[in-house]
Order: C-alpha cells, then structure tokens, then sequence
C-alpha cells in the first residue's frame, strides 16, 4: 500500500519509524514554539498525505514526552480523514508545571494509520441484556 504525502515546508520532516516493527511513525514540528504550562497549542508538521478512501490516520502521544514531561496529545486520537489535504497539525497540552519548548524538527507525536470499519447503523427500541447491563463509569471497581 502507498500513501502520498507532500512537504509544505523545506523544513518538513517525512514521517518515519524508528524500527521496521513500530506500528507509529514519528512526525516532527518544522516550528519553534513554547507550551506554557498547563496550556495547549498546535503544532505544525509541514506535511500533507493524500488518504486511499479505506484509511484513516490516528494522532497519538509519543510515550517519552508523556513520561518525561507531561505532553499530551489533547484530543488523542486524533483523527485524519481520507478526504483531508490539508497540513497535519498536532494539539499538544503541557500538564506539567513548567514552561515546555519545542524546537523545529523535535518528534512531537506519531502516526497511526488504520482502516476504520463502517457498520449500517440501525435504530432500535430496545437493546438486549448483558452481563454488565446499565453499569457505567466505576461500575467494576475502582
């Protein structure tokens, strides 16, 4: 399978993987910018991928940053959609208590891309019982 992708910026990166087995290829800023702390921005990646109408890409934090200095990606997953040519930008939040920098070419999150499935939805009046039943958010413990 191919995905086209275009540089926006001479100081855009190409997604890569950093081993031939890692599911996520690392996106980098072409930007330099400051995340106050327990502030968000996005940031810019420079590039742009033309999507196969099965695809989608998923925006996820990159393990280190989260660990390290408590960068997250806001609204992880984030998604990309097949008919999306825009440029890719990442929202990144800072949940640290301190100013946090990135430099252009820093990896600032990775790129996930799966094929989503899409169900015929059908509306129902009833739904049938299951072992969990109505129990929602804490129901099985904490």
């Amino acid at each position: 399978m191919k995905v086209k992708i275009k540089r926006l910026s001479p100081l855009a990166t190409l997604p890569s993987r950093q081993h031939s087995y890692d599911a996520g290829y690392d996106v980098t800023s072409v930007e330099e910018i400051t995340i106050p702390a327990g502030k968000w921005a996005l940031v810019k990646t420079g590039i742009a991928v033309e999507l196969p109408e099965d695809m989608e890409i998923q925006i996820r934090s990159r393990s280190g940053l989260a660990l390290r200095h408590g960068i997250f990606c806001l609204n992880a997953p984030g998604t990309v959609d097949a008919g999306y040519r825009n440029e890719i930008g990442v929202i990144l939040a800072n949940f640290s208590q301190e100013d946090f920098f990135i430099h252009q070419g820093d990896r600032i999150a990775q790129l996930i891309f799966q094929t989503p499935k899409h169900p015929d939805l059908i509306e129902v009046n009833d739904l049938s019982d299951s072992e969990r039943g109505l129990g929602g958010f804490g129901s099985t413990g904490w």
